[in-house]
């Protein structure tokens, strides 16, 4: 198993129930990458999904979104507004992709 999985898979077990979420643009994402045969399989995203619960992307993150600078992937931007209209943390591994939001606290659980 990877070292930075092992690591996030450590972090998250240490987060007590409700204090994590996965936002609906990430479920997105992914869920499309398991529709085109990538990882992680129906079976482990379903169980990531019961056990970790969706964040709506709502009218908060649409406004959010609206004045954030486009400089990169739109996943990237959505991403961010939703965690910055919730008040939220990113974790990702690409800590790069977001470091050019303003206001947006960004973390790497794989580290």
């Amino acid at each position: 198993m990877d070292v930075g999985y092992e690591r996030l898979t450590a972090r998250i077990a240490e987060c007590a129930a409700g204090e994590i979420g996965i936002s609906t643009i990430s479920f997105a994402e992914v869920a499309y990458g398991t529709y085109v045969g990538k990882p992680p399989s129906p079976e482990v995203l379903d169980a990531f999904i019961d056990a970790i619960p969706l964040i709506a992307f709502d009218e908060a993150a649409a406004r959010a979104y609206a004045r954030l600078p486009f400089k990169r992937a739109r996943f990237d931007r959505l991403l961010a507004a939703h965690a910055l209209s919730i008040g939220a943390t990113v974790i990702t591994a690409n800590l790069a992709d977001f470091t050019d939001v303003p206001g947006l606290a960004v973390e790497d659980w794989t580290r």
